[in-house]
């Protein structure tokens, strides 16, 4: 297996699913509450999980500390950057009025572009990219306790 290919195929497998769960909000126009998509997060951090698993099973002993987190971190990115292509495309393209509905929602009239709300939906997926592998290579790394190794 690539170094790279587990990654991207869980990227873009996490990324169809972050898709998925926008358009079903936006089915019941759920999509502009924020509050909904902290389960972004949730979906980002079992994709990153998910990734990290099966490289840790495909290298067995030879799986290491970096192996697991550049996994993750390409996992998410690539998510991240679908995601978010996504978005400036449903933003302009699919819902028009969806950024100005967003904003009002957020209870002030805001002079924000659309470059703006994209460059914040790209952060906020990456800084969820890196808090998820963070705390998912708790879960993987190998424990250096003494008392486990007794």
């Amino acid at each position: 297996m690539k170094k790279l290919s587990l990654s991207i195929r869980f990227g873009l497998v996490t990324s169809a699913v972050l898709i998925a769960y926008f358009l079903i909000l936006s089915l019941f126009n759920k999509h502009i509450n924020p509050a909904f998509s902290f389960f972004n997060a949730v979906i980002t951090g079992f994709g990153v999980y998910e990734a990290v698993r099966y490289r840790k099973i495909y290298l067995s002993n030879s799986f290491s500390y970096r192996e697991g987190f550049e996994t993750g971190l390409t996992t998410g990115f690539v998510a991240t950057l679908f995601f978010t292509i996504f978005f400036l495309f449903y933003s302009t393209e699919i819902s028009p009025g969806f950024l100005s509905s967003l904003l009002q929602n957020l209870s002030g009239s805001f002079s924000v572009d659309i470059g703006m709300i994209t460059f914040i939906v790209a952060v906020m997926g990456f800084a969820t990219t890196v808090v998820a592998t963070l705390s998912v290579m708790q879960l993987f790394k190998s424990s250096r306790n003494i008392l486990q190794n007794q």
